[in-house]
């Protein structure tokens, strides 16, 4: 077992920034990556950003590419999300998600969630 603990959320003007934080616990040597998703009011859950493990690789999703940065350290298995220059539209409930491999299978955990709120 994984466990997520997320910070940083908060309230927000348009153009600013926040940094978001998910501190990992438990089987962290089984974490292959970690992600950041967000969930809008009344939308799907829709994956952020990614970070790979083994190799620090990342992915970002398009609507955030150039504003938003995800890094790790790796001595506290904590992930960071920073968050500039900032819209309404990234208003959600942002979800830390840790992807682990045991035995071959893959399995997800997550964190509480920490609300974003992007005022205009």
């Amino acid at each position: 077992q994984v466990q997520l603990v997320e910070s940083g959320g908060g309230l927000v003007q348009a153009g600013g920034s926040l940094r978001l934080s998910c501190a990992a616990s438990g089987r962290t040597l089984s974490i292959i990556a970690m992600r950041w998703f967000r969930q809008a009011p009344g939308k799907e859950r829709v994956l952020v950003a990614q970070i790979n493990w083994s190799d620090s690789n990342t992915y970002y999703a398009d609507f955030v590419k150039g504003r938003f940065t995800i890094s790790r350290d790796n001595a506290k298995n904590t992930v960071f999300l920073q968050m500039n220059s900032l819209k309404p539209e990234d208003t959600a409930v942002y979800y830390c998600n840790a992807r682990s491999r045991n035995f071959g299978s893959l399995n997800d955990y997550w964190g509480q969630g920490t609300p974003v709120t992007v005022s205009s």
